[in-house]
C-alpha cells in the first residue's frame, strides 16, 4: 500500500483533525500482528457486533474499555504453573486490539461464550441530529383592503 500525504489537505481544511488521524493510523497498521482474528458484522442498519476469537482466555483475563470514539480490547492470560508442552498451538501471548468508532455508535454489551468474545454496537444519534420534515407554509402576498364607497 503507498503512502499518501495529507498535508496539503490538511493546511486548507478546518475540523477533520479525526478523519485525518484516521488515515495515517490506517497507514501505520500495515504489516502489523493480526492477532488475535476478528468478524465485524452490521446487523442492521444501526446495530454492529464484533467478534474476536480468544481460544484460551477466561473472560476475568480480558478488558473491554469503551473511551470517546475508540473501543479497546486487552488481553493477559494469568500466569500458570510451569507445563511440559509438546507442542503448544494455541496462543496465550497479551494483546490489544483498538477499534475507532463513528460518532454515536455506543458500547451496548459485550458476552464470552465458547471462545468468542462478541461485542455489540449500536448507533444512537440524537433527536436533534435526525432529518427533519419543515413544513412549507402559504405565503400570503400583500392585501389589499377594499374600501367601498359611501
Amino acid at each position: 500500500m503507498r503512502a499518501y500525504n495529507f498535508a496539503p489537505l490538511s493546511r486548507s481544511t478546518i475540523g477533520y483533525d479525526h478523519l485525518f488521524d484516521l488515515f495515517d493510523a490506517a497507514q501505520r497498521t500495515e504489516g502489523e500482528d493480526h492477532y488475535p482474528p476478528y468478524n465485524i458484522e452490521r446487523q442492521s442498519e444501526d446495530r454492529y457486533q464484533i467478534s474476536l476469537a480468544l481460544a484460551g482466555f477466561s473472560p476475568d483475563e480480558i478488558a473491554v474499555t469503551a473511551e470517546q470514539n475508540v473501543l479497546s480490547i486487552e488481553g493477559r492470560k494469568t500466569e500458570a504453573a510451569n507445563k511440559d508442552y509438546l507442542y503448544q498451538g494455541i496462543s496465550a501471548r497479551p494483546f490489544k486490539r483498538t477499534f475507532n468508532l463513528a460518532d454515536y455508535v455506543k458500547v451496548e454489551g459485550a458476552t464470552f461464550e465458547n471462545g468468542l468474545l462478541q461485542i455489540k454496537l449500536v448507533r444512537e444519534i440524537p433527536e436533534a441530529m435526525k432529518p427533519r420534515r419543515i413544513p412549507i407554509g402559504l405565503a400570503l402576498g400583500p392585501q389589499i383592503e377594499k374600501k367601498r364607497a359611501a
